[in-house]
Parts: C-alpha cells; structure tokens; sequence
C-alpha cells in the first residue's frame, strides 16, 4: 500500500508539473508566433532583399524574450524558398536543434500547433528531455514553421525531490508499521504461545499448570477462562480417576471374593453331578444344567480378573521365542470338536518354514482360540479358514468366516466388552462377552494390531498382527485386511480398529479401552 500510494504521489505530482509547462509552453507559442507573423508583415514577396536578415533578426529576438534557461532554444524553419537557409536558430548550431520528425510531419499536414516530449542535446552534454511545441506562420513571403525548445530540467528535478522524499517517508513509515505490528503482534502472540504451552503440559498430564493473568484486557479474560476451563478440567479428571480406581478395586475384590464360594460351589456341582445317574431324568437334568452354569460362571470370572489387570496396567507379558505355527495348530485342534458339531471345516494354510516371533503362547494362542471360536460361532455351519503369513519384521494371522458377517458400524463396536451383535442368537460356546475384548488387550500388550473387516451376507475376517521381535514397530503385515475373495462389488466394507500405541501419554484418570477409542480407529479403505 505504502508503494502503491508513493506511485500514485510521484504520477500526479509529475502530471501536474508536465501539464503546467505545455500550457506555459503553448502560451509563448502563440506570443512567439503573433511576434513572428508582425514581424514580417512588411515583407513583399518571397524575394524581398530583407527576409532573410528580418527572419535572423526575429530568430535571434525570439530566443532572448522567451529565454528561461540557458538551454532553451528557438527554431524558425521554411522548406519553400531556395533562397533562404532551411533552418534559422541562435546560440546553437544548426544541426543540434533538430524537431522530432512526428511533430514535423504533424505541422505540415495542417495542425494549428502541437507538442512532443523528447530527449534531445543541443550542446555536447548527455542527452535530457525536453518539451518541442511549433506552429506554423503563414506571411506574404511564404510560410514559416516555429518550434520551441522547453529544457524540463526543473520539473526532473522536482519529480526526483519528490520521489526521493516519498522513499524516505515510506521507508520511515514501513519501519514504524513493522515496529507497531512486532508490539501489537507480540503483545497477542506471547499470551497465546503461553497458553499453547500450557496447553501442552495439561495434555501430558501436569493438571496444575495455570497461565499468569496480567491486567483486566480480553488477554488477561482469556488467561483466566482458560485457568477456569483448566481448574474444572483437573476437577473432572480426578473425578474420573477416584472413579475408575473405585471401579477397577470393586471388579478385582468382587472376583477375588467370589473364588471362594464360587470354589464351594465348584465342588458341590461336582458333587452332585456324579451322583446325576441315581436322580429322576427331571433333576440329573438340572444338575447338568448347574454344572455348565458354573463352568460358565467361573470362565466370566477369570475373564473379569483378567480385564481388572488391564484395567489397573499390572498385565506382564511374557515373551519367549515360539514357532507360530504350532500355536495355531494347537488352537484348531483344540476346537475341531466344536467344529465338527456346528458343520463347519477348519481349513489352515501355513508356510512350510517355522515362523519364529518372541511372544507370549500362552496370550497368543488366547488371541486365536476366541478368533476362531466366534468364526464357528458366526459361520453358519461354512468352512472357516485360517491363514499365516510372514515377512521380515512381522507376522499375520487371518481368520475368515463366511457367515452373517458385520453391519455398517458393528466393526467399531465388536471389541466392546459384553456387546453382541445379535443377543437373541443362540450361543453354541458359552461365551462371556469379554473374549474379544481382552483379546485387543493381549494385542496390544505384544505392540500389535487386531483387526477386523466385515460386510453383511460376506462374512468377516479378523486379521491380527504381531511384530517378530520385541519392541519393534509395526507398520505393515504381510496379510490385507479385506480378503480377496469378497470381491470389488463393495468399496464401503467396513474395516475395525488397529490397535496402536497411543501418541501422547494418557492420563491414569482413563483406562486403557477409553484411550484408544479415538487414537486406532480406522475406517475402511478397501477400493
């Protein structure tokens, strides 16, 4: 703005000077040609004996009253009679005072006057502007073209003043701009970087972090809205923290209080259910119902001890250097009775080579015997494959069932404890609801993923995904997510969860599964 402003002041600044001299100019043109044309009213003819000293004589004196610079120059030019110099003009030489060829032209095809600016030298100096105005004189002796020669050394020079003072000025006013925008900018920037990094530490869990308020201006309101919005923060959190500690102790005293009678309870089943032969059928059939009812009770508990040990972040894994492989074929051998009872076929496809990872069996082989057991569960009586792959940093296990398979928004939801996607569903295994859920847990507790992708009438595979070496990084596995066999008929199936660490650290107020709701969600992008 400022540049534009100083071009807009030089522009006008300059036409108002150039404008002022072409009038000037023009006025003693019109002198200069009445002058002329009085001068040579007492010639005869083109061949009175005085013309040529009448027209040196009024050159000489149209020269010395129009002067107001020592440049300035007048030419007094005929092209009709022979007899005469082509050009009359004092002080300079003949060849130096020289009208541009378009205002020669201009004059001779009848025009009253006119101008032009040009760059001219009429001594040996550099060439420099000059303003050229003529008009032609007609006498009785024939007629005479009048020229003017304006130097524009002074309007130069006061365009320059003036472009020079409005550099000065703006370069001034620039600085004392950018000096006022550095104030004002570090006056609003300073308080906002400071509550950006306060920010920061309440994020990473410094909940007594508070901004300074200085003065009563919207920066001090700022300060102290952001300290209240951080006071009810940390009020909240602690809430949530007394909360969840108060959960996670009740879950772990009420499982461990229950072993007790529930070990009573154990043995009295077993009791009672060897002696079921001797019962009426009415009662040896209750007593089986009892005894599965305890089995299952006793399943949910260890279930619950163990989401307690998430829960409190005292989980340990073991890690140890085990072929896959036979983790996965002791889990389906494990569940080939299940299998053969619901219709459906266990089909494994492994490498030949062993696939050597350091995890824990035991979490490990836990993973799959729920993967595959909610495949069997789910699978309409269709076969239920199991694949294995690896690569150089890490392995892959899909299990892929053919059954009713996922819902748009059952793939976020299925490693929800206790949800079910259709609770009328007869269960065939006795689930607790938890099997999924502590499976992610053991997932992420080897630095993995556990996925899932499904789609309605196609099934769905879970894919889980493991690192071979602790502490690794795991950024890619060696399976896809959505099977090969599902077709491109649906772009929008759903993919679930990918397990990651989270980026920043997690207040202990928020327990592992509300943590990572938003930071390993990932939405489908199968195409």
């Amino acid at each position: 703005m400022t540049v534009a402003l100083g071009l807009f002041v030089v522009h006008r600044v300059t036409d108002g000077l150039v404008v002022a001299e072409k009038e000037q100019a023009l006025e003693q043109l019109a002198s200069g040609v009445n002058y002329l044309g009085d001068e040579l009213s007492e010639i005869k003819g083109q061949d009175d004996p005085e013309l040529d000293a009448a027209l040196r004589q009024a050159a000489e004196n149209l020269s010395e009253r129009g002067s107001r610079s020592a440049d300035f120059a007048v030419a007094v030019q005929q092209s009709d009679n022979t007899r005469l110099p082509r050009k009359y003009v004092n002080r300079y030489a003949l060849d130096d005072v020289r009208p541009p060829a378009e205002l020669t032209e201009l004059i001779a095809s009848g025009k009253q006057r006119g101008y032009q600016f040009t760059e001219t030298s009429l001594d040996d100096q550099p060439a420099r502007p000059f303003l050229v105005v003529g008009a032609p004189v007609d006498t009785q002796a024939g007629r005479f073209d009048l020229y003017y020669f304006v130097p524009l050394d002074d309007q130069v020079a006061a365009v320059s003043l003036v472009q020079n003072s409005l550099t000065a000025i703006g370069a001034l006013l620039l600085l004392l701009l950018a000096a006022i925008a550095g104030i004002v900018a570090r006056q609003v920037v300073t308080p906002v970087r400071v509550a950006a990094r306060t920010a920061e530490r309440l994020s990473a869990g410094l909940l007594e972090e508070r901004m300074v308020v200085r003065g009563e201006d919207e920066l001090a309101r700022l300060a102290h809205s952001f300290n209240q919005m951080a006071a009810n923060l940390q009020r909240q959190i602690v809430q949530l923290e007394n909360l969840s500690r108060l959960q996670q102790r009740f879950t772990s005293d009420v499982s461990h209080e229950l072993r007790t009678p529930l070990t009573t309870v154990r043995m009295a089943a077993d009791v009672i259910h060897a002696a079921a032969d001797t019962f009426p059928p009415a009662l040896a059939r209750s007593t089986e119902l009892l005894s599965n009812e305890v089995d299952r009770f006793e399943s949910l508990l260890n279930d619950l001890l163990e989401i307690s040990r998430y829960d409190a972040g005292v989980a340990v894994l073991e890690p140890e250097d085990t072929d896959v492989r036979t983790i996965v074929t002791r889990t389906v051998d494990g569940l080939t009775q299940l299998a053969d009872r619901t219709g459906s076929e266990l089909k494994v496809a492994m490498p030949d080579e062993p696939v050597v990872a350091e995890v824990d069996p035991r979490r490990v082989e836990r993973i799959l015997r729920n993967l595959v057991g909610n495949a069997i569960e789910h699978g309409e009586g269709r076969p239920v494959r199991i694949t294995l792959a690896s690569d150089a940093d890490a392995l892959a296990i899909t299990v892929r069932d053919y059954g009713v398979g996922l819902r748009p928004g059952e793939a976020q939801a299925v490693f929800d404890r206790f949800w079910r996607a259709d609770p009328s569903r007869a269960r065939q295994t006795g689930g607790t609801g938890l099997g999924l859920s502590i499976s992610r847990e053991d997932a992420r507790l080897h630095d993995g993923w556990l996925q899932v992708w499904g789609w309605p009438g196609l099934g769905a595979q879970f894919r889980l995904a493991l690192p071979l070496r602790r502490g690794d990084r795991l950024t890619a596995a060696p399976l896809p997510l959505a099977p090969a066999d599902a077709g491109s008929r649906y772009p929008r199936a759903i993919e679930g969860p990918r397990q990651a660490l989270p980026a920043a650290p997690v207040h202990p107020a928020l327990t592992s599964a509300e943590a990572t709701d938003e930071t390993d969600t990932e939405v489908g992008r199968r195409g």
